[in-house]
């Protein structure tokens, strides 16, 4: 195998890897919005209070995947 066919390889691998945190992102969205559910049918007066929380995890929790989305765009195609 060619050094050329060695780093093409290692691009895919890596690009590949770190399309697994926009799926690690999809998992955290929806364990998010599901213990804010199960939170908010124990104690329904609470779930004002903590709604602000649970957008700002959403868009943290969404921004990484986007992140590990663009490090995979960036391996495939800038590198």
């Amino acid at each position: 195998m060619e050094p050329h066919e060695l780093a093409i390889a290692a691009k895919y691998v890596g690009a590949g890897l770190a399309a697994i945190g926009t799926g690690a992102a999809g998992i955290g969205v929806g364990t998010l919005f599901g213990q804010f559910l199960n939170g908010a049918l124990r104690n329904p007066s609470a779930v004002d209070g903590q709604f602000g929380r649970l957008i700002f995890g959403f868009a943290v929790t969404e921004a990484l995947g986007i992140f590990a989305l663009l490090i995979a765009f960036l391996l495939l195609f800038a590198v």
